[in-house]
């Protein structure tokens, strides 16, 4: 498939969503939409790396500012998209809706059965975290071959030995993204790209940043309801939450662009820096903003406006997806090895 031509921008999204139905907090809805999305070739983003990183991070953010929830299936069937191309997989039939299930909990790990040096393999065992798990038709997924290697299969959901459940959410935040356990009895799958392919691929990071790009969204569209009701109730102290959202968000969108254009300049190289620079720089705006929004606009619209409240419910839980203090150190710990080189104007 070519990815040049047709590529959706985040101004079509905004636009696509702006005129569609839709429920927050339904995961009936979040499915519906994501199909939606599909269905009208919205799913096409530029690919990490191509030149145009950035207007795949504007799309997410878009997504993402409409709804998390919807973004979380989003994110998962378009990063399933750049992963089978990086890998140099066959690409999807049209219409079809994927996700990439990569959680590794110690509770809950699949194995791959079957020769180690086979394309085809039986998934064995539980994944969790399985977001969308009832609304798409296929998934990558992480598991372990017969030598103990991490190896990447897609599998077609469909198979009457999938099951999926309705256990392992229990979060009021990215309810909608019905996040389950998904158990697999010896499920054919294929085999993508070689053991530890998924991992040390350069995409790795790039898909990692890309979450970012999701979390910066979300605090963005919080972030308007705040300065939307400035303009028609200002006072001074909730113009200074929105001077301190401003200068956050903005310092943040920054960062996300420099290291979108470090990817698109060195698509090979190691981003692994960059990735957990942008990520915990967006986790740090997406915290403040919250906490801001909530002291500048009270109560009321956290429980008379839908759209707000729902960001506000879920933006902290997505968050989470962050390892927080080890990502923290992981960073430093390469700060540390290569230098303060990034510590320039």
């Amino acid at each position: 498939m070519n990815h040049v031509e047709q590529l959706t921008t985040a101004s079509a999204l905004r636009a696509f969503l702006d005129e569609m139905p839709f429920q927050r907090g339904s995961a009936k809805d979040a499915g519906h939409a994501l199909h939606a999305l599909i269905s009208e070739g919205l799913d096409r983003l530029p690919l990490p790396g191509h030149g145009n990183t950035s207007e795949r991070w504007r799309s997410l953010g878009a997504v993402a500012a409409f709804d998390l929830s919807l973004v979380k299936l989003y994110e998962g069937h378009t990063d399933a998209l750049a992963i089978l191309a990086e890998l140099g997989a066959e690409q999807p039939d049209h219409g079809s809706a994927w996700a990439v299930w990569a959680a590794e909990p110690p509770n809950a790990r699949l194995s791959a059965l079957g020769d180690v040096d086979s394309q085809t393999v039986l998934l064995q065992g539980t994944k969790s975290w399985c977001s969308g798990a009832a609304s798409v038709t296929h998934a990558l997924v992480t598991a372990w071959n017969e030598r103990d290697e991490p190896v990447l299969a897609a599998v077609d959901l469909r198979h009457d030995r999938v099951r999926i459940t309705d256990s392992g959410w229990q979060s009021v935040g990215m309810q909608a993204s019905a996040s389950v356990d998904v158990s697999f009895e010896r499920v054919p799958a294929l085999r993508i790209g070689s053991p530890r392919a998924y991992v040390e691929r350069p995409g790795f990071w790039h898909g990692g940043a890309g979450i970012a790009a999701c979390w910066f969204g979300a605090a963005a569209g919080v972030a308007a309801f705040v300065a939307r009701d400035a303009r028609h109730r200002a006072g001074p102290h909730k113009l200074a939450h929105l001077g301190v959202i401003d200068t956050t968000l903005c310092a943040t969108a920054a960062l996300l662009r420099e290291t979108a254009a470090y990817i698109d300049r060195s698509p090979h190289a190691d981003a692994m820096a960059a990735t957990m620079r942008a990520r915990l720089a967006a986790e740090t705006a997406a915290s403040l903003v919250v906490t801001r929004a909530g002291r500048a606009l009270g109560a009321a619209p956290l429980c008379r406006d839908a759209h707000f409240a729902q960001l506000m419910a879920d933006l902290p839980v997505f968050i989470r997806q962050s390892h927080a203090e080890r990502d923290e150190a992981s960073l430093a710990e390469r700060v540390i090895e290569e230098g303060l080189t990034s510590w320039q104007v």
